[in-house]
């Protein structure tokens, strides 16, 4: 990843709908949504929804597959895992106690629980992303 991609990916979440949409993806994942419940979901019209998906998925934040005949929009968690990591690569370098708070934040957010323990619960201000 380098700073092109970077600039990519979080020029497209500067964008309200569609910060809203990669983090209504992310919390439907695996599974993903079809673009039609994407756009019901967050109360904005298809063709503007197509529109925010294909920025999206240009930065490599969402992935589409299709299931008969609906497209199945996904967030790419890895490219996501990338781009934090680009942020934070040099954080460590050379006073590794600056970047505790940090992944401590990033492993137990707000209840203590990793990510992976806290499968079915909301994300933080989830309710306003729908």
């Amino acid at each position: 990843m380098d700073n092109s991609d970077i600039i990519d990916a979080f020029g497209a979440l500067a964008q309200s709908t569609r910060l809203d949409t990669f983090r209504l993806l992310v919390r439907h994942e695996p599974e993903g949504l079809p673009a039609g419940e994407i756009s019901r979901l967050l109360g904005v019209p298809h063709n503007t929804m197509s529109t925010h998906l294909g920025v999206l998925a240009r930065a490599g934040l969402v992935s589409s597959r299709r299931q008969s005949r609906s497209i199945i929009y996904r967030a790419d968690l890895d490219h996501m895992r990338k781009a934090l990591s680009f942020l934070v690569r040099d954080c460590c370098a050379s006073r590794p106690e600056l970047c505790d708070p940090l992944l401590q934040e990033l492993q137990y957010p707000e209840t203590g629980a990793a990510c992976s323990q806290r499968a079915g619960k909301t994300l933080r201000n989830d309710e306003d992303a729908s």
